[in-house]
């Protein structure tokens, strides 16, 4: 049993939809709904589900979420803490910087580049939360949290008890984690209790970073990225540049969270779940089966290659990266597209390929129905089964 008393943990009368929470604005009900604004009412909430074998999702921004239009038949707990506390700022040891799982991800990378920690200034305007960060090891431009995490404060769910996790612990990934493979069987520790999913074994409650200090960003590991900020790949520039040039591309994406000004109406290609799919990691020997014109990036250690001084990750000569938008968009799948055209209630973004979104009126099936075509059609066209980065929740393709 949980060690918090009941009366921490706040549900609900009425639990929201599913769309109310996550960006794509689709989902069914949960059956329970617990806002969690302490620790330990977050402890309590995930130990009660699981004492009574309930379903558990856990939820941050919600923008990498797609539920069923039945909904969720268990606990929805949402994390809504905040705040960002500085444990040391020096020349010497740099910036130690902790926050709660619930504190919104952007405007740490906000504080982060005005304050001169250099790190994250590459994923600005990603949407979500910090708790969800570490289990995607979210990543855009070229950079990954991994560079910065020093260390993950969980709960257990196994154990029951609080752990923490060292970046050499968390054994980090392109898009994934010891924490994200906990939702499955595979996780690095056998574990008789698994899968956990839709939630990891090990819900986040805390993050804490280690920053270098400076005005310029870590080395610019992006090509589209460096050539906006008239630099070469492994050079660096101003933070402020780099977190600038980063919203402007993101934005131009469909990539931002849909703020309309006062009086206009919502902009339908960023109601989505961000990148749907993971940009292709393959073996080089099977290069041979893409078009030559195909894009190909190195695939990157999820650490900086020296401790020294800033510095990308090592080159695996063994895999190359191709993008998931290039492979979508040469299927016959352009911006835009839908099964049933443009007045589809599910479409690719009008920006970006790589975005499933609502158009105001689609339903959960409608999201998966489109994904599963763009999916069978590119692993039919080229060979490539690409793998879904939204987490799937009651759907599957």
């Amino acid at each position: 049993m949980s060690p918090y008393p009941a009366d921490t943990v706040q549900a609900q009368a009425v639990a929201p939809s599913l769309a109310d929470l996550t960006t794509l604005r689709v989902g069914g009900p949960a059956a329970s709904f617990v806002e969690a604004e302490e620790e330990a009412a977050l402890i309590e909430a995930v130990s009660t589900a699981d004492d009574d074998g309930v379903p558990l999702l856990v939820v941050g921004g919600g923008s990498n979420l797609l539920v069923a239009d039945e909904g969720f038949d268990g606990v929805v707990v949402r994390d809504s803490r905040n705040g960002i506390t500085v444990e040391s700022d020096d020349s010497c040891g740099g910036a130690v910087v902790s926050a709660p799982a619930g504190q919104n991800w952007d405007e740490l990378v906000e504080r982060a580049v005005s304050d001169g920690w250099v790190g994250v200034e590459s994923l600005s305007g990603i949407p979500g939360t910090v708790g969800a960060a570490p289990v995607q090891n979210i990543g855009a431009y070229g950079q990954e949290l991994s560079g910065v995490v020093s260390l993950v404060r969980t709960w257990d769910r196994a154990e029951r008890r609080v752990r923490t996790f060292s970046v050499g612990q968390l054994d980090f990934g392109y898009r994934t984690s010891l924490l994200k493979r906990s939702m499955h069987s595979e996780g690095r520790e056998g574990d008789p209790l698994a899968p956990w999913y839709p939630s990891p074994r090990y819900v986040v409650l805390s993050v804490q970073f280690q920053f270098r200090l400076g005005t310029l960003s870590a080395p610019i590991g992006y090509g589209e990225l460096a050539r906006r900020l008239g630099v070469e790949v492994g050079q660096r520039a101003p933070m402020k540049d780099v977190r600038e040039t980063v919203l402007g591309l993101r934005g131009g994406k469909g990539m931002l969270l849909d703020r309309p000004p006062f009086g206009a109406g919502p902009d339908h290609d960023r109601w989505n779940s961000g990148s749907f799919f993971t940009n292709p990691v393959i073996p080089v020997e099977h290069l041979a089966h893409l078009p030559d014109d195909a894009p190909r990036y190195p695939v990157r250690s999820s650490t900086p290659e020296t401790s020294t001084g800033p510095s990308l990750g090592a080159i695996d000569p063994a895999l190359v990266k191709t993008s998931a938008a290039w492979l979508i968009e040469h299927a016959g799948f352009g911006k835009g597209f839908g099964l049933a055209g443009e007045h589809s209630p599910a479409r690719l973004s009008t920006k970006h390929t790589l975005a499933m979104t609502n158009r105001g009126g689609a339903r959960a099936e409608d999201v998966i129905a489109l994904a599963r075509a763009v999916r069978d059609g590119v692993r039919d066209r080229f060979g490539v089964t690409l793998v879904p980065e939204t987490v799937l929740v009651g759907v599957s393709l």
